[in-house]
């Protein structure tokens, strides 16, 4: 149970609701702030007072005053007119992700809601039903309205919503959970969708997988750096003391312990072979750097996680309502960019290891790694694939983050484009995901031609994951099937789980004293 209170959801919370599907829970402090905080809004209602979102239009028609009668309808009419997403629809785990932050959002206290409303989503969540959101149709400014008007519409009782495998109506969902339609008071309506919570959610999904990815790209370097008999000496503690970026002498340490025990490393230690190409021998320098981004990326998303970004915002202690821009998604904008930016590195260095691993001037290798060359064509498609999706990342490695484009008659005249940058950056961690696994599949094809030398303990335990689900290629055959199998894996974290217990991810003292004799490692 992970309690929910807008100040402690972690990433490592995060990531046990969204994909352990743990319940959550609203603590007696954040019912009690939920509490003074409406009794602001309330007092308000009541003041005969204009107030944005309580009893005006919204956006260029704040202006317009709504009868005290029909306030509850505005916040209906606000959900149903902003129900203007389109597109592909977000995975039910992606809705879980905006879901549960819009949640905790709303139980920080700033926003003003009842307690009520707060304890439906979390039933919301707790039953797993998760809305129906197109991802397009948000500039992520005013918050990201229309996926999170979607999002509200199952909360009435509309739209459509992920329920016990199916994609059913809202109210159908609701009806066979138990749970009726919420009826939506004064605010609640802008409360729910006004936020950051589609560029947070997507991005917090993209950066757990980015650092699984990021592990899993550096343990594949070595399995190619081991079938091009590369040397790993650049790769020396002291050298990444005299740049001591924290994230290359990360890499730089890991490196060294998956070379470790390598049979195929000794074998050549005294070749005329003076130093690599920057493919090998820079990893530490490239994946270090993009390690150091991806920090800033969690710490940036980390402060997201927690923040207000309603409008207006309500302080129940001063009894302040005041409008503000906390919806803004200017932060999450750069950082999602620059995450994508460093994926599109960790795709392009891998390309060209594979392109090396398959050069025979280079590498002493068969041509594209396969017997009878000619006959066959082995790896050859499987690299121009690679490069194909390293060219797309670079296109969409361009900033949405700097772009902006006036939107509600001019109210809202600057907007961050997050959402934008996060579609971007998931498609270019997708593309990334499919380069690394080519790049697997060739490192453990170029193993296959050193045998019996037996790789690091690093390179040794993929080879063995890889073999478990791909056998060597002998002769030509569809390596779609293989490249999508091992792709799959890595997106699950599967591949990565394996790594953990096998090869753990920590200096080589801390390590297990009695690994299990059934190691899969023990294959090569």
């Amino acid at each position: 149970m992970v309690s929910i209170d807008g100040e402690s959801l972690s990433l490592e919370k995060f990531r046990s609701v969204v994909y352990g599907k743990d319940r959550v829970e609203l603590t007696d402090a954040t019912l009690m702030k939920l509490m003074q905080s409406r009794d602001v809004v309330e007092k308000a209602i009541h003041s005969g007072k204009s107030i944005y979102s309580i009893n005006t239009g919204f956006g260029i028609l704040s202006k317009v005053r709504i009868d005290d009668s029909r306030l509850e309808e505005l916040q209906e009419n606000l959900i149903r007119s902003h129900c203007a997403g389109v597109g592909e629809v977000h995975n039910e785990e992606e809705s879980r992700a905006i879901l549960l932050l819009r949640t905790n959002v709303l139980a920080k206290g700033f926003s003003g809601v009842r307690p009520e409303l707060v304890e439906f989503l979390v039933s919301m969540l707790n039953h797993q039903i998760h809305p129906v959101i197109p991802s397009k149709g948000s500039v992520g400014a005013s918050g990201d309205l229309a996926p999170l008007a979607h999002l509200a519409s199952v909360v009435i009782g509309e739209g459509e919503a992920y329920y016990q495998g199916k994609r059913v109506a809202g109210a159908q969902a609701l009806k066979t959970a138990g749970l009726k339609p919420f009826k939506l008071a004064p605010k609640e309506g802008l409360s729910l969708i006004n936020g950051t919570q589609q560029m947070t959610g997507l991005g917090a999904l993209l950066v757990l997988k980015a650092e699984e990815l990021l592990d899993l790209a550096d343990l594949t370097s070595t399995c190619s750096l081991e079938g091009v008999l590369g040397t790993a000496a650049a790769y020396a503690d002291w050298v990444q003391q005299t740049r001591p970026y924290p994230g290359q002498i990360l890499s730089a340490e890991y490196l060294r312990h998956y070379m470790e025990d390598s049979e195929i490393y000794k074998s050549h230690e005294s070749c005329d072979r003076v130093q690599d190409p920057y493919s090998f021998r820079c990893v530490p320098q490239v994946h270090g750097a993009v390690r150091d981004l991806i920090q800033t990326v969690r710490n940036t998303l980390s402060i997201e996680l927690n923040a207000a970004t309603d409008n207006p915002v309500v302080n129940w202690t001063t009894r302040e309502l005041v409008s503000n821009g906390n919806f803004h998604g200017q932060p999450v904008a750069f950082a999602l960019d620059i995450l994508g930016m460093g994926l599109a590195e960790i795709a392009s260095l891998s390309e060209r290891r594979v392109s090396k691993l398959m050069d025979p001037h280079f590498s002493d290798l068969p041509t594209f790694l396969v017997k009878e060359e000619g006959l066959n064509s082995g790896f050859m498609m499987a690299q121009v694939t690679s490069a194909s999706l390293v060219s797309e990342n670079r296109l969409l490695s361009h900033p949405g983050s700097t772009d902006s484009i006036p939107t509600n008659n001019e109210k809202e005249d600057h907007v961050s484009m997050g959402p934008l940058c996060a579609r971007k950056a998931k498609t270019i961690l997708q593309n990334t995901q499919y380069s690394l696994a080519i790049e697997m599949l060739a490192a453990c094809q170029a193993l296959e031609f050193r045998k019996p030398l037996r790789p690091g303990k690093g390179p040794r335990a993929l080879y063995s994951f890889v073999r478990k689900h791909v056998p060597p290629v002998e002769r030509d055959r569809n390596l779609h099937e293989d490249i999508e199998k091992i792709a799959a894996l890595i997106n699950s974290g599967d591949l990565h789980q394996f790594i953990q217990q096998t090869v753990p991810l920590t200096k080589p003292s801390t390590q297990r004293k009695n690994p299990s004799t059934d190691n899969p490692s023990a294959a090569l």
